[in-house]
C-alpha cells in the first residue's frame, strides 16, 4: 500500500509540473534558466523551501536537537533575518541589472576572470560536496524507510547504488529536460506536502507524549527535558550562542541572498513585487522551522533515548513509530520530493552557471540561446552522471552530516560573500583586489579544515568564529588594495529594464515584523 501511494503522489507532481511548463519556450535563454521570468511568490517561497529542505537537513538538524535541544534552531530561524536582507537590499539590485547568475555582476563590477573564478568555486563545491551527499543520504532515507534491500532481496550496497541511480535520474530529467520552472513547480507542490507530512510527526509524538492530548504532551516534554529548551548554547555546543553574531549571520546571508542555487528562484521572478512577496512569504514559515527540523529530535530524546545510540537515528526511529502504515507512502513520497528539489535545485544552477558563465564567456562567446541551452543540458548530464556515482562511495553519511557540509561550505561562502558585499558598498575597489580576497579566504579556510580535523583538532575557535575573521581580514585587505590602486572611473549600477522594480510597498514593515518574531522566539527560549 506506501508503495502504490509513493508512486501515485510522485506521479502526481511530475504529471502537474508537465502540464504547468509546457507552454514555456525553454529554447530560449531566459525560458530554460529562470522559467521565462513568469515566477509568483506562492511558487517563489515554496521552491526557496523545498530547495533547502531535504534528508540531511531534516536527519542531521533533529540529530542535532536530539543531543543538544532547541539551540541548533539557529540554522533555521535566523534564516529568516538573512532572507529579509535580500528582500530589501539584494533582490532589488540583482533585478536591476537583469541577472541571470549572481557571478554576471561580478564580471559587470570587477572582470570576466572573477566571474569565473567564482562560477568554479560554486560548481565546484556542488559537484565535490552538495550534489553527492544529498543523493546519499536521501536514497539512505528512502532505502531504509520502504526497506528496499529486502523488497529487491539483495544486500544494502546494491539496493543504495540502484536507489541513489533512480533518484539521480528522476531529478535530472526535472532540472536537465524542464529548467527551472519546472523545478519550481514541482518544489511548491512537493513543499505543500513536506508541510503536511512533517507537521504531522512532531504532532502525533506529541500526542504519544501526551496519552493522545498533543498540549499535555508539549507540557510533559518542557517540564522533563527543560535543558533541551535553552536557545542559548555554550561555547562546547555545536552552535555556541556568541557564533549568532559573527559567522551564523554570515552563512545565512550568502546561502539565502548571494547562492546561485537558492537565489536562482527569486531571480526568475516576475516582477520585484513578486520576488520580495516570495520571500518573506519564505521566511514566515521559515520561523517555523524548528518544528519541523529540531522539535521531532527532541520528542524522540524523551521517548526513546534509552534506545537510540546514534543520533542521526532520532527522526527515522521517531516516524517509523508514531505514523500510521497507511501515511508511510504519502511521507515518503514527500521526503523523496524534498531529496528530489535539494538535487535538481543545485543540478538545474550547475547548468545554468556552466551554461552562461563559462559556455558563454569561453568556449562559444558567439553561441545563439539555443546553443547555450543545449550546452548546459550536456553538461548538466554529465555531471548528474558523475554525482550519482561519487554519492554511494561518500563514507560516514549522513551521521554528523549537517555539521560537517556547513564547515566544508566555507571554503567558498566566505570568499564569495566578501566580494559580492564589498562590491556592492564600494566604487573604487579594483578586480584585483576580488581575485586576492577568493584566493586569500578560499586558501586560508581550507588549511584551517584540514588542521581543525586532523593534528590541531579542538584548538581553534568554532569555525563560524574563524569564518567571521576570515571576513573581516578579507574586507580589510581588499579595502587597502583599494586605497592603493582604485579604479579610475566609479562603478555605476545600470538598470536594463528587463524585470520591473517597483518594489512591494509592505516590504519594509513585514520585514521589521519577521525580525521581531525571530527575536521574540529567542527571548521566549533564552
Amino acid at each position: 500500500m506506501g508503495i502504490i501511494t509513493f508512486i501515485g503522489f510522485t506521479l502526481l507532481v511530475a504529471v502537474i509540473s508537465y502540464l504547468a511548463t509546457k507552454k514555456t519556450d525553454e529554447s530560449s535563454y531566459t525560458g530554460y534558466f529562470l522559467g521565462g521570468r513568469s515566477l509568483t511568490a506562492p511558487v517563489i517561497a515554496g521552491s526557496l523551501l523545498l530547495t533547502n529542505l531535504s534528508t540531511e537537513q531534516i536527519v542531521g538538524l533533529n540529530g542535532q536537537a536530539f543531543s543538544e535541544g532547541i539551540l541548533v534552531m539557529a540554522w533555521e530561524t535566523l534564516a529568516a533575518i538573512a532572507m529579509v536582507v535580500t528582500a530589501l537590499y539584494l533582490l532589488p539590485r540583482y533585478l536591476k541589472q537583469g541577472l541571470t547568475t549572481v557571478p554576471q555582476f561580478l564580471e559587470s563590477r570587477y572582470d570576466a576572470g572573477t566571474k569565473t573564478i567564482t562560477s568554479g568555486l560554486f560548481l565546484t563545491g556542488y559537484v565535490v560536496v552538495l550534489l553527492p551527499i544529498v543523493l546519499y543520504s536521501g536514497a539512505l532515507a528512502i532505502s531504509t524507510i520502504f526497506d528496499i534491500p529486502e523488497i529487491l532481496n539483495t544486500d544494502k550496497t546494491t539496493a543504495l547504488w540502484i536507489t541513489v541511480f533512480a533518484i539521480g535520474i528522476i531529478g535530472s530529467i526535472y532540472a536537465i529536460f524542464g529548467g527551472l520552472k519546472a523545478v519550481a513547480v514541482s518544489d511548491t507542490i512537493n513543499a505543500i506536502g513536506l508541510l503536511i507530512g512533517g507537521s504531522m510527526i512532531p504532532v502525533l509524538g506529541l500526542m504519544v507524549v501526551g496519552d493522545g492530548n498533543m498540549i499535555d504532551g508539549f507540557a510533559e516534554l518542557y517540564s522533563s527535558n527543560k535543558d533541551k529548551f535553552s536557545s542559548i548554547g555554550t561555547e562546547e555546543a555545536s552552535v555556541p550562542f556568541s557564533t549568532i553574531f559573527t559567522g551564523m549571520m554570515l552563512v545565512q546571508l550568502f546561502y539565502w541572498g548571494t547562492n546561485q542555487a537558492i537565489i536562482q528562484r527569486a531571480l526568475g521572478a516576475k516582477n520585484l513585487k513578486e520576488g520580495q512577496k516570495g520571500i518573506l512569504l519564505a521566511a514566515f514559515v521559515k520561523i517555523l522551522g524548528p518544528i519541523l527540523v529540531v522539535l521531532p529530535g527532541i520528542i524522540a530524546f524523551h521517548l526513546y533515548g534509552d534506545s537510540i545510540t546514534n543520533p542521526d537515528e532520532a527522526y527515522p526511529t521517531l516516524v517509523r513509530k508514531v505514523l500510521p502504515v497507511s501515511l508511510i507512502g504519502f511521507f515518503a513520497a514527500v521526503l523523496f520530493g524534498a531529496i528530489l528539489s535539494s538535487f535538481n535545485s543545485a543540478l538545474n544552477s550547475s547548468v545554468t552557471l556552466f551554461g552562461v558563465d563559462i559556455y558563454k564567456g569561453y568556449i562559444k562567446k558567439d553561441a545563439s540561446e539555443k546553443q547555450i541551452v543545449k550546452a548546459g543540458k550536456l553538461f548538466g548530464t554529465g555531471l548528474a552522471i558523475m554525482s550519482m556515482f561519487i554519492a554511494p562511495l561518500i563514507a560516514n553519511a549522513p551521521s554528523g552530516l549537517f555539521g560537517y557540509l556547513q564547515q566544508v561550505n566555507g571554503c567558498y561562502t566566505i570568499p564569495i560573500l566578501t566580494i559580492i558585499i564589498m562590491g556592492y558598498l564600494t566604487k573604487r575597489v579594483p578586480a584585483v583586489a576580488a581575485k586576492v580576497a577568493i584566493v586569500i579566504g578560499a586558501v586560508v579556510y581550507l588549511i584551517y579544515v584540514i588542521l581543525d580535523n586532523t593534528v590541531m583538532k579542538g584548538q581553534f575557535p568554532h569555525f563560524l568564529h574563524v569564518q567571521a575573521i576570515l571576513f573581516a581580514f578579507n574586507i580589510v585587505v581588499m579595502l587597502i588594495i583599494g586605497k592603493l590602486y582604485p579604479l579610475k572611473e566609479a562603478y555605476k549600477m545600470k538598470y536594463t529594464e528587463e524585470v520591473n522594480i517597483v518594489p512591494w510597498k509592505f516590504t519594509t514593515p513585514v520585514g521589521i515584523a519577521i525580525c521581531v518574531i525571530v527575536i521574540g522566539v529567542y527571548l521566549v527560549f533564552s
